[in-house]
């Protein structure tokens, strides 16, 4: 048996003098603050529920709902990020927190730092638009920035943004350039083998055409600005990819203003312009010899890069008329999701292409949806990263059309966040293919 030495006192540990080896104190006042400051923060944002008070979706992403007593020890874990979600005053504590920044540091609050959820910039619907009776583009969801050191978003001069995986993309890809076009050249030599045409079109970042207004320094600036000769060299070269450089500087230099926002990752409507008539040319040569063009109203949209930063901010744009004949004009609204297959047709007209054709894109693809629809009068769209269609379905579309054109943002093909470069799906394209040759 132990000596009476050894034994362990017979008091509470708190109870022992303060000299003691073995004392430690309660902390009573502290955790009784802890818990009432735990019990208001989790308690809050149901009461103010009650009230009627209700959280706003001011980042882009869904607000995180009340988590699952199934989940385990995650309900414990899942808590502190739906409370914070509905704190319906968070959207004024960020503009707060900015404010105080501003006024005491001169600069804006560092919100673009660390890493971001798995959804990026989306183009939101038009506040107003004049003569299009559908909303704006609301496109899939792109990259943020999980790699420490990088930014959200880059603020630039003048009060311009630029999105941060921009550059990432650049500096870390996931997969190498000449492995991406490799893979972009099996599927053109699958569908152009079966009597199909292919166009590849690579539509350029903000930071590409408008690298004016990006700060003296930003993290990824040497390496990404080192690497994008080398990545257009390729794309155009060995990808074959339509280069849209040269028209997007030509109607820019046309407007007199840059055509892409200052506070959005996307071009502006000239921008859709541009790659409506540089398809419409790659597929028939001359065919837009005789189309007519000209401003239709102004309407604003939601920027996107301001949503990462915790803010809002509109963008201005200018419509434009799209007459491929020079007299009927065949601009539409704008096509929200692509999500699953969106189909679009109309009478040929002169200057039109009527072959169906299939816009396998992204996000550019549906900012140009209002041109694109005027110039192809058998269309289809449907987003190479959507989850929403499966694959059998997604190749079904390519067997379905006479033209298939494969339209991706820069960054996302430097970046190799390209799904269509899937073994399994190219694969499953040259299969069906084979199968289905065209005369």
């Amino acid at each position: 048996m132990a000596s009476e030495s050894h034994q362990l006192p017979a008091v509470h540990e708190a109870y022992l003098p303060r000299e003691h080896a073995l004392h430690r104190p309660r902390h009573g006042k502290r955790q009784l603050t802890a818990l009432v400051c735990a019990l208001l923060f989790f308690t809050t944002p149901t009461l103010l529920w009650v009230f009627g008070v209700r959280p706003t979706e001011i980042e882009n992403h869904k607000l995180a709902g009340f988590p699952s007593l199934g989940d385990g020890f995650g309900f414990f874990t899942g808590l502190p990020t739906w409370a914070v979600d509905q704190l319906s005053f968070r959207a004024s504590a960020i503009n707060a927190a900015d404010g105080v920044s501003r006024s005491i540091f001169g600069e804006d609050a560092p919100l673009d730092q660390g890493s971001s959820s798995d959804s990026g910039p989306i183009p939101a619907p038009p506040l107003q638009q004049p003569s299009a009776p559908n909303s704006g583009p609301a496109t899939p969801s792109l990259p943020g920035s999980n790699q420490a050191g990088y930014r959200k978003v880059v603020q630039g001069l003048d009060g311009w943004l630029y999105y941060g995986y921009d550059a990432e993309s650049k500096c870390t890809p996931t997969q190498d350039i000449d492995t991406t076009m490799k893979k972009v050249n099996e599927l053109r030599a699958a569908v152009e083998a079966s009597g199909r045409k292919f166009v590849f079109v690579v539509t350029p970042d903000k930071t590409t055409m408008v690298p004016q207004f990006l700060p003296a320094s930003f993290p990824g600036k040497d390496c990404s600005e080192a690497a994008a000769p080398n990545d257009w060299y390729k794309m155009t070269t060995v990808g074959h990819s339509l280069d849209l450089r040269p028209g997007l500087a030509a109607s820019a230099a046309r407007v007199g203003h840059p055509i892409y926002a200052s506070n959005d990752t996307h071009w502006r409507d000239e921008g859709g312009l541009v790659l409506a008539r540089t398809l419409a040319e790659a597929v028939q040569p001359g065919v837009t010899t005789g189309w007519k063009s000209t401003p239709d109203g102004t309407y604003d949209g939601v920027a996107d890069l301001p949503l990462l930063l915790g803010k809002t901010g509109t963008k201005s744009n200018t419509q434009y008329t799209l007459e491929p004949d020079g007299v009927t004009d065949r601009a539409a609204g704008f096509i929200a999701n692509i999500d699953t297959p969106v189909h679009r047709s109309s009478a040929p007209l002169p200057g039109t292409i009527a072959e169906p054709t299939l816009v396998y894109g992204d996000s550019f693809s549906l900012a140009s949806s209002r041109y694109l629809t005027a110039a192809f009068t058998n269309l289809t769209y449907l987003a190479y990263s959507t989850d929403k269609t499966p694959q059998a379905a997604a190749v079904n579309e390519l067997v379905n059309s006479r033209v298939v054109v494969l339209q991706a943002v820069e960054r996302n093909v430097v970046g190799g966040l390209v799904p269509f470069t899937d073994d399994g799906f190219i694969s499953a394209v040259k299969t069906a293919m084979a199968a289905h040759p065209v005369g």
